[in-house]
Order: C-alpha cells, then sequence, then structure tokens
C-alpha cells in the first residue's frame, strides 16, 4: 500500500487529478510547491511516490525533471496521460474587463498565450502551480486577479469561471510519470514501454547506430530528449522512451545498447497508457 504522494503544487492541480486517477481518491497527498522538494520526500522517504510531469503536447518536454529523475538514480513504474482543460476564474461577479492580473504557471501561462494576446489589458505573471494561484484568490478575496486552474480547483475554492478551456489548441495533453524509489516489485512481464537514458561519443554515425538497433530490435521509439552534460561541453544524454510488442524485444535490444552507449541506464519498465 501506498503510504503517501507528493505532488507539484496543491490539491485541485493537475498533478492531484494524476494521483487521484493512478492511486484512487482515498490516496494521502504531500503538497509541494517545487519538484525538488515532491523529490526530495521521496528520498528522505516521506512519501513513497511522485507524480511529476513530463511533457506536454503544446509546450513540449520539462527537461529539468529529466535531470532528476536521472540524478537521483529514481525510477519510473507508471505513466499517465491527462487532457488539460485551462479554464480562467475569479471570484464571483466579475467579467474578463475586471481581471487586471493573472498569476500562473508557467507552462500555464505559454499553453494560453494566443488568448491573452486578445485581452492586452491583463497582466500575466508567473508563479509556482496554477491550483495555489486560486486557493490565494479566495483565501485572501484578490478581486481583479485570475488564475487559470483546473475545473477541480474552481470547485474546491469556489471560484467562478470567466472563461472555459483557454488553451491555444484545444487537444491539449500533458504526460505524467509515476516515480519511486526503486521498481519494488512494480515490473512484470507485462510491461510495453521502457525509458532509457544513455551517452554518446561525438563521432559520426553513433546516434544512427543505437537508432538502428532499435528498429532491428523491432522497438517503436516515442520520444527522444537531448540534455547538455554541465560537466562536459558539447556532450549529451538521450532521454528516450521506446515501446514494443513483447518484453523479450526491449531485452534484446538493452544488451546491445549496454555494450554500444556510454553510461546505459534504465529509467524505467511500465505499462504504455496511450
Amino acid at each position: 500500500m501506498t503510504k503517501a504522494v507528493a505532488i507539484q503544487g496543491v490539491q485541485g492541480s493537475f498533478h492531484h487529478i494524476v494521483a487521484q486517477h493512478y492511486f484512487g481518491d482515498a490516496v494521502p497527498l504531500l503538497e509541494c510547491l517545487s519538484f525538488d522538494d515532491a523529490i526530495n520526500s521521496l528520498l528522505n522517504k516521506e512519501t513513497d511516490a511522485v507524480v511529476m510531469a513530463l511533457e506536454n503536447s503544446i509546450a513540449g518536454s520539462i527537461i529539468p525533471n529529466y535531470a532528476l529523475i536521472d540524478t537521483h538514480d529514481l525510477h519510473i513504474v507508471g505513466e499517465q496521460y491527462l487532457d488539460i482543460q485551462h479554464h480562467l476564474m475569479a471570484l464571483s461577479g466579475q467579467s474578463i474587463e475586471d481581471i487586471q492580473e493573472v498569476y500562473s504557471h508557467p507552462m500555464a501561462l505559454l499553453q494560453c498565450k494566443a488568448f491573452f494576446k486578445k485581452h492586452p489589458h491583463i497582466k500575466l505573471i508567473e508563479d509556482k502551480d496554477t491550483a495555489e494561484v486560486a486557493q490565494r484568490i479566495q483565501k485572501q478575496q484578490l478581486k481583479g486577479v485570475a488564475a487559470i486552474a483546473s475545473q477541480l480547483a474552481a470547485h474546491l475554492f469556489e471560484l467562478e469561471i470567466v472563461a472555459k478551456s483557454i488553451q491555444t489548441i484545444h487537444h491539449n495533453e500533458t504526460r505524467f510519470v509515476i516515480v519511486k524509489r526503486d521498481h519494488e516489485g512494480s515490473i512484470t512481464e507485462g510491461y510495453n514501454k521502457a525509458s532509457i537514458k544513455f551517452e554518446l561519443e561525438h563521432k559520426r554515425g553513433s546516434l544512427a547506430a543505437i537508432l538502428n538497433v532499435m528498429s532491428d530490435c523491432q522497438l517503436n521509439l516515442t520520444k527522444i530528449q537531448s540534455l547538455p552534460k554541465i560537466e562536459t561541453p558539447w556532450k549529451y544524454a538521450f532521454f528516450v522512451d521506446v515501446t514494443f510488442d513483447t518484453c523479450s524485444y526491449f531485452k534484446k535490444a538493452r544488451t546491445l545498447l549496454q555494450i554500444m552507449a556510454e553510461d546505459f541506464k534504465v529509467l524505467g519498465q511500465y505499462k504504455h497508457t496511450k
């Protein structure tokens, strides 16, 4: 049984929604205002798992989170895709013309860029969490201030939705992963997705050779993300997600990649949910 789950944000956040979907409504939550705090709670054994966003279909990868998983030798044990509907909310009785400032997470502001171009009188201010802003508006009774958050946040903090689904692209998904200290028996023979990390020599064709091995072993590459190695200029680590029909395909590829690549690491083996 999971002791507690750390989320970035407060109740009503999208991380909260994912935790409910994955673990159930009754799971105890630890609210953290940064991913670093969430990871530290896991390392200190205050929690058994962290819900962490990794990429968004509009705004792209959240690169620092890849580094957090890798640096602390953590393991991805599951994933969840969530349809992100951003709603503009404020204290009741206000219209869009009454809103002077919007505070929200930078990723949410980026996803709603086109909407705010139509309302240039609104000042956009980056904040730590979408739902925490909604909570603050209610707590401090802030008029003329709005949050971008989920429908759950509007319900929990009794705010009125001024504008619905204001994200630039209507179909807006974020991929979240469930991260633990170790696999804890979560790997079964039924897994059909893996997240890996490796480095390569800086020479012609090195990445192409790796990709050919993946193809030959019938792995489908669903994500590749490079991250610079700070201590070694112009050298990169690659974070890759692959899916496959049977785990025997991945086992074969893993054996070869361990020989071909530098610092090869399996970050997680789990079931694909998409």
